[in-house]
């Protein structure tokens, strides 16, 4: 019989959660912690974050379950004897998450989730947390500011091939059908999640023809309904005349368009227009691409720029100018002691807690039981419990009026695409007073120590 193959969900991790958690295990620390997820500080040209990720996250806590296939995989990558390690057998995550759904707007510092569990499984828990909603948390930022630039004209995602591995195009899909898109060119994505699927032609499709009328007369009949044509193969003036000729000769107009990729798109898209325009082809629209992105596209909006759709690719999926998080998985309390880290530049705040939310995103760090301040609404829900899902998975739909929502309430200085203000989250009293209380516990200890 061929032996079991270990889970995926387990051993995507670091070698340091596995051998913290063996020792945890023989030392008899299995108590209940709580690590709390959070942002350091908003990356140098955002102004906010979008909670993402959470979904996936809490898809891959439901399957965290050490067996000993697993234990078998540990034991080889750490060059011991599988019965070292036979502790392992049977961890699983059982705990509780409490975090901020997807689709909102949070600030430096604020928990986008909470695990409370025993130590070993809270522990397993990080690095797949860590990467699932750090990675999509950053795109979902840079995804949001391209929706804000482009001022109510649609975007949509054209990511999938520069993407890092097909997971994350297909998450980027995701991620733009929560901050609104309008479609993506990924299939698996749109068929999946019930996204418009949106995509033109390439340039190679236009050169395997003679010349570009040939090639457009085809596309259309082989795709008889709205049909967007890639003009700029050759010469981009030159190649919308002869697309406005194959639309108005085959008497296709509303819902197509032509689509330039390079060059100053502004200008090109000026030209465009008057070549549609007088072909008697005001209906069919402009879309743009070629290494787009929130910058560019307010640049072009801010012009005038007759471009009735954005498409955004490489510089949007990899948030080119910001792709990481300064993102941290700590541990704030365990067997009821609040705890915190004092290293310089990574201070931490100690114990469970609850971020609320007053109206122009005026937020509160405060502790978990501190009550709800009149006027405020708490941020982080209660979303797994017993290592099970408390209720369905949310719509993207849902997400994305929660987005829309928070949008609406940010700061018009944190909205601004260039030098954007991120806001900062306020500390409430009592949160403010514990992190002194156990700073003073921390240095009195290191002070007596030192003193030996």
């Amino acid at each position: 019989m061929t032996a079991a193959a270990p889970s995926q969900d387990v051993l995507t991790t670091d070698l340091y959660e596995a051998t913290m958690c063996l020792a945890y295990l023989r030392e008899g620390m299995t108590g209940e912690a709580t690590f709390s997820l959070f942002v350091r500080r908003v990356p140098p040209g955002r102004g906010f974050l979008v909670a993402a990720g959470l979904e996936s996250a809490l898809d891959h806590l439901a399957r965290l379950r050490v067996g000993p296939a697993e234990v078998a995989a540990f034991a080889a990558v750490m060059n011991r004897p599988p019965e070292e390690l036979a502790v392992l057998d049977g961890l699983e995550f059982r705990g509780e998450v409490r975090a901020v759904p997807e689709g909102r707007v949070v600030l430096a510092g604020e928990p986008l989730l909470e695990v409370t569990a025993p130590l070993p499984q809270a522990q397993l828990a990080e690095t797949i947390l860590l990467n699932q909603v750090s990675h999509r948390t950053a795109v979902a930022a840079k995804a949001a500011r391209c929706v804000l630039a482009a001022r109510g004209r649609p975007v949509v995602d054209f990511a999938l091939r520069r993407t890092h591995g097909t997971e994350a195009g297909h998450a980027m899909a995701r991620i733009g059908a929560l901050t609104g898109f309008a479609g993506t060119s990924d299939v698996a994505a749109a068929h999946h999640l019930g996204l418009p699927a949106i995509g033109t032609m390439a340039h190679s499709y236009i050169e395997a023809y003679e010349d570009e009328e040939t090639a457009f007369r085809a596309f259309a009949r082989a795709h008889p309904g709205p049909v967007t044509l890639l003009a700029d193969t050759y010469d981009t003036e030159e190649g919308v005349r002869t697309a406005a000729r194959v639309l108005r000769d085959l008497g296709l107009g509303p819902g197509c368009a032509v689509r330039l990729d390079s060059g100053d798109l502004g200008e090109l898209a000026r030209r465009s227009r008057r070549i549609l325009d007088e072909a008697g082809l005001p209906e069919v629209e402009i879309t743009v691409s070629g290494g787009l992105d929130e910058y560019a596209i307010d640049r072009l909006v801010r012009s005038g720029a007759p471009i009735d759709t954005f498409a955004v690719g490489t510089k949007a999926g990899v948030a080119a100018d910001a792709p990481y998080l300064d993102s941290a998985y700590k541990l704030v309390a365990y067997e009821g002691r609040p705890v915190m880290k004092l290293s310089h530049a990574k201070v931490t705040r100690p114990a469970p807690k609850q971020v609320f939310r007053r109206p122009g995103l005026r937020d509160t760090l405060a502790l978990r039981d501190e009550p709800v301040p009149p006027g405020a609404e708490p941020l982080l829900e209660t979303v797994m419990r017993d290592g099970r899902r408390t209720g369905p998975k949310p719509s993207l739909a849902a997400a994305r009026r929660r987005f829309e929502a928070d949008l609406a309430q940010l700061p018009e200085a944190a909205r601004r695409i260039d030098d954007p203000e991120p806001p900062e989250a306020q500390i409430s009293g009592p949160l403010s007073r514990l992190t002194d209380e156990v700073r003073g516990r921390l240095e009195r200890r290191m002070a007596a120590l030192r003193e030996r």
